[in-house]
């Protein structure tokens, strides 16, 4: 009987083979790491003011699209922007109530024959030469109605939960079974109301 003796060429070619892959995955996740810093939502300024007998919310985010989101929008895709606002009144012995909750939905497309961008709001479109110029508007909001200000009781501790994102859930369905770390563009924020 004679015994088999590893060779030494399959050996190094599957410690080849281990390296790569290892060397692979680090490159990897270090474009991860670099994309995920650089692309998302920053939130620059969110204020609840009371005015006209309700409260109002200003917001200011700055949104940064990722390479395979503006390839998808400058291939057809259209995508949708979802602002949410909902107002709480803080409660001890129960869960929090909520008082109000308002949703906002934009909707960003790129028209190839006239070169342009359209945002849509509810049956209004408006057209933008550029892509920063149609972001603007559904990123900088003011003068929004979120609740009567007479459901706010005073003497009461209320909060407002405001969130930002890109519904994926709107997206072709092809595209909703694998969406990656790209697109996952969203920010939540909670704000004490005085």
């Amino acid at each position: 009987m004679r015994r088999s003796i590893p060779q030494p060429m399959p050996l190094l070619r599957e410690a080849f083979r281990w390296l790569v892959v290892t060397v692979a995955l680090a490159v990897g996740a270090l474009g991860f790491v670099v994309t995920s810093q650089a692309q998302g939502v920053e939130l620059t300024s969110l204020q609840a003011l009371r005015a006209d007998a309700a409260l109002t919310l200003d917001y200011n985010a700055r949104l940064t699209l990722t390479p395979p989101v503006e390839d998808a929008l400058r291939h057809g895709v259209p995508l949708y922007f979802v602002a949410q606002a909902s107002v709480y009144r803080n409660r001890w012995y129960w869960r929090d109530e909520r008082l109000a909750r308002v949703t906002r939905s934009w909707r960003l497309s790129y028209q190839p024959l006239t070169s342009s961008w359209r945002v849509s709001l509810g049956g209004l479109s408006q057209n933008y030469p550029t892509l920063a110029e149609a972001l603007a508007p559904l990123s900088r909001v003011s003068g929004w109605r979120v609740v009567e200000a007479d459901k706010l009781e005073s003497g009461e501790r209320h909060y407002l939960e405001f969130s930002f994102h890109l519904d994926s859930s709107q997206l072709p369905r092809p595209m909703q079974i694998d969406v990656g770390t790209d697109w996952k563009l969203g920010i939540e924020r909670s704000l004490r109301l005085e």
